[in-house]
């Protein structure tokens, strides 16, 4: 049932967008402060290297396949071997479609937010079409996480129902290309706005259950939001109350107005970002962790194989991801009996971990059956409200316990930059030998801020064909 309107929370919410937008503008034509801009970059790179990973997965590449047949001038690259330029539309929703796909990409920590694979496929091939030079992604990429979480805290889903890729890609993707053209706050606020009335009522089941279409969110989403700001030019356009109305009144979320004008320019989003080296669901990374550190205390004599039952005490968002027979890899990395299983069996919590093969390892199935998941009582606050304790109970009645508060790669525990060169590395050598060295020159400040996206994109594709 459509909630109820609150005229004063609605009026507030649009005086905020308003500011949101107006700041916004002034932001991205000024220089970055220099640790945003390397937060940026490190986005950038990262959230790159992840769509490479996808680019041989059949479901990215058939619709790689799809997506050329009717694809219109070659303006901007897909980012994978052999494809040729696409129009603008058709790379961004290529580009989508993979950004997510391996669950490599970065996130926000402050809410359900991947703001960067919601905005990077659209500014993208938006940038690469127009001849826009690399500072002016990096700035548009920063000052539009900031529409895009901004717009996610502001809005606040009170359970896990609308999935934050469906609710907010349009979002995203529509700040990164009306900025990069040099919209103005007015062409912003109708582009993002337009944006918002086009989002969807994705359901968050969809990932637990299997079903791929989540992953075409963001790839529809790259197409909505690039969409949206052509609709604004030709003043086709929502209003500054129209997110209020999409999202508290259409989809029952709460209302926190202020946080979309508290704090701009002195509290950058992007700062609050977290990376990821499990290709999973982020809400299960703390019970990898902990199922990582039992296995290296596993003893003389003990096996996982000995295990008569793993219980994951785990808080309310790790206790959705409840598939014990995941249908697909993609249910397997929304799964917290696959998680702990498959990384129990394999040893790591990457990729290897949530592949076809693992899948149907069948010893990984037999130790999915064999957990137990359970609230873990008092949560703590941020960073620490995402906490996981395993506890391994074997035949013997032995027991081994671990407890993470918080998983690695947020702002509280970073990885350092080695760590997420070398995952790069690894997501991209195979592909484009040269990219991640093109990328690790922008993380390091060595490739100039003048230097045009295309020339860029093609330095890291060289010795690749298209």
């Amino acid at each position: 049932m459509k909630a109820k309107r609150d005229e004063a929370l609605r009026a507030r919410s649009a005086e905020g967008a308003r500011e949101l937008m107006g700041w916004a503008v002034g932001a991205a034509r000024q220089p970055l402060p220099r640790e945003i801009r390397d937060r940026a970059a490190l986005v950038l790179a990262d959230d790159i290297g992840a769509m490479v990973v996808a680019a041989t997965e059949p479901g990215v590449a058939r619709s790689r396949e799809v997506f050329a047949r009717s694809s219109g001038a070659a303006e901007a690259s897909v980012f994978a071997p052999g494809t040729p330029r696409l129009d603008r539309a058709s790379a961004a929703a290529a580009n989508g479609i993979a950004a997510a796909w391996c669950e490599l990409d970065e996130g926000y920590r402050g809410a359900p937010c991947h703001a960067g694979a919601y905005i990077l496929p659209a500014l993208l091939a938006e940038a690469e079409a127009r001849g826009a030079g690399l500072g002016e992604v990096l700035s548009s990429l920063a000052v539009a996480y900031e529409i895009t979480a901004r717009m996610a805290r502001a809005f606040p889903f009170p359970a896990m129902t609308v999935h934050p890729h469906a609710a907010f890609a349009t979002v995203g993707a529509a700040a990164g290309v009306s900025l990069i053209r040099g919209h103005d706050e007015r062409l912003l606020l109708d582009a993002v706005s337009g944006a918002a009335s086009m989002t969807f009522a994705g359901p968050y089941e969809h990932a637990i259950e299997g079903a791929l279409v989540r992953n075409a969110w963001t790839s529809a989403g790259a197409w909505v939001g690039l969409r949206s700001a052509d609709f604004a030019e030709a003043g086709v356009a929502g209003l500054p109350e129209t997110f209020y109305d999409v999202f508290a009144t259409a989809f029952g979320t709460g209302v926190e107005p202020d946080v979309l004008q508290a704090g701009l320019g002195t509290e950058w989003s992007i700062a609050g970002g977290y990376h990821k080296v499990f290709a999973c669901c982020q809400y299960a990374h703390g019970a990898i962790e902990a199922t990582l550190a039992l296995r290296d205390r596993l003893g003389a004599g003990r096996r996982v194989e000995e295990l008569e039952e793993i219980l994951v005490e785990t808080h309310p968002r790790g206790l959705t991801l409840t598939a014990v027979e995941p249908p697909t890899v993609l249910s397997a990395k929304f799964s917290m009996p696959h998680a702990v299983a498959a990384s129990a069996v394999t040893g790591t919590g990457g990729q290897a971990a949530f592949s076809e093969e693992a899948l149907h390892d069948g010893r990984i199935a037999a130790l999915r059956r064999k957990v137990r998941l359970a609230p873990i009582g008092e949560i703590g606050p941020p960073p620490n409200d995402r906490p996981s304790r395993v506890t391994w109970r074997f035949r013997d009645g032995g027991t081994l316990t671990e407890l993470r508060e918080s998983a690695r790669g947020g702002a509280d525990q970073p990885f350092d930059e080695a760590t997420l060169l070398a995952k790069l590395r690894d997501n991209t050598a195979r592909a484009f030998p040269a990219m991640a060295g093109v990328l690790t020159g922008i993380v390091q400040g060595r490739v100039d801020p003048g230097a045009g996206w295309r020339e860029t994109v093609d330095e890291m594709m060289r010795d690749a064909g298209r």
